[in-house]
């Protein structure tokens, strides 16, 4: 059994992971932010430094199950301690490097931690808490990465811009140690076979397949078009360059809008949230290939997509730790590879079609391939519940659009 934990303890525990979560997703992106600077310094061109965004998925991809095995015994506590720790440690070494050479190990490094740390940090974050609130649990837990966009990256572009590159690495490094710090402090010790998230609540392997597959349709879906996000807004809307930062804050803020309102419909409607999540992606994307280029329709249909990523991201959380067959750490681990293969494949797949359609087609693109991820988890959740899991679809379909969700999920 996993020690019971103190409610203020278990929030508390929960922030810190939160904020983790946010600097993970911020250290990612870290490059795109600087790449000017980093550039200039190391004397290498953008590509080369653009390198070290897409081979940091790559890694992730490859090593979050295995290294997910190779953990599987060891404390928590311990195991999350010693990943923050480490991070802190990657991004010390970024922050000193002297050539390229030693920067892009040193991304290496910080991608193995971030491979563990998705992959148990769910559980982990969620056994603290009594079940019948673990999707409230998640989608709070998901506000953290949501933020790393809005929040989280700006202010280390800032830093670098400020202080210099290596002083946003160095900040990173800092941010670890004391993430690491509070770790200890607040999670409980116990096998990882205790955690209270240690397993599935309804262990279902055929489900648990089509959301990984759900996955990793759904965002190369949203990625397809996304990663060309800023195209599309100059080409087809119109927009001017100066207008490109406020319109990607109104996306991030749009996400984490997303995860809140889903942490309020996700313990009594797991399925109809998930798919009203991807319900609200199709429109979005479709009405950006219809509407584009009427600027105004853009940003709020630009807000929608934003908002679906980041509801959809937070409800397969949910729905994973509900339908894992085994360990949820090794289903974490699975989801985490299907997301991040998504990514790669969404960003390639828009890249090909770009010179020869232009951005306005690959929302449609988007659009087809997250249909086709909403019908492949439909037709999973019909089998286990049709009139149910229907209703359900429907209602919160009109909440989220809504967006106005009464707290207690009715």
């Amino acid at each position: 059994m996993t020690p019971e934990v103190a409610p203020r303890r278990a929030w508390a525990a929960l922030i810190v992971l939160s904020l983790a979560a946010c600097a993970f997703v911020s250290t990612e992106l870290l490059p795109i932010g600087l790449l000017t600077l980093i550039a200039d310094d190391l004397h290498r061109s953008r590509s080369q430094i653009g390198l070290l965004v897409g081979g940091y998925a790559i890694v992730v991809v490859l090593t979050s199950i295995p290294l997910t095995l190779l953990t599987q015994h060891i404390p928590r506590r311990r195991l999350l301690g010693a990943t923050l720790l480490l991070f802190a440690v990657a991004n010390l070494a970024g922050a000193l490097a002297g050539t390229y050479a030693v920067l892009a190990v040193a991304r290496l490094a910080t991608a193995l931690t971030q491979a563990l740390f998705w992959s148990i940090v769910a559980p982990v974050a969620s056994g603290l808490f009594p079940v019948a609130v673990r999707g409230r649990v998640v989608g709070l837990f998901a506000t953290g990465p949501a933020l790393a966009p809005v929040l989280g990256v700006p202010l280390c572009t800032w830093i670098g811009q400020q202080a210099g590159w290596r002083a946003a690495f160095a900040f990173m490094a800092g941010f670890g140690v004391l993430a690491t710090v509070a770790v200890v402090a607040l999670i409980p010790s116990y096998r990882p076979s205790a955690g209270g998230a240690a397993r599935g609540t309804a262990p279902d392997r055929r489900a648990f397949r089509a959301l990984l597959t759900g996955i990793a349709i759904a965002i190369t879906g949203f990625l397809t078009f996304t990663t060309y996000l800023t195209v599309f807004l100059l080409d087809v809307s119109g927009f001017a360059e100066s207008a490109l930062p406020a319109l990607l804050l109104v996306s991030g803020l749009a996400g984490t809008a997303g995860a809140f309102v889903v942490s309020r419909t996700l313990d009594p409607h797991p399925i109809g949230t998930l798919l009203a999540a991807l319900s609200v992606g199709v429109s979005s994307l479709t009405g950006l290939f219809l509407l584009g280029p009427r600027p105004a329709a853009a940003v709020v249909l630009v807000a929608g997509s934003g908002f679906a990523y980041a509801a959809f991201a937070t409800s397969v959380q949910g729905r994973m730790l509900v339908v894992a067959p085994g360990s949820t750490d090794l289903a974490s681990a699975g989801v985490s590879t299907a997301f991040n293969a998504g990514i790669a494949a969404g960003s390639l797949l828009g890249g090909a079609l770009l010179p020869q359609l232009g951005s306005r087609p690959l929302a449609l693109v988007g659009a087809l391939l997250t249909a086709v991820a909403l019908v492949t988890l439909a037709m999973n959740g019909r089998r286990r519940g049709p009139g149910q899991d229907r209703r359900a679809w429907a209602a919160r379909t009109r909440a989220l659009l809504l967006g106005a969700i009464d707290p207690s999920g009715r």
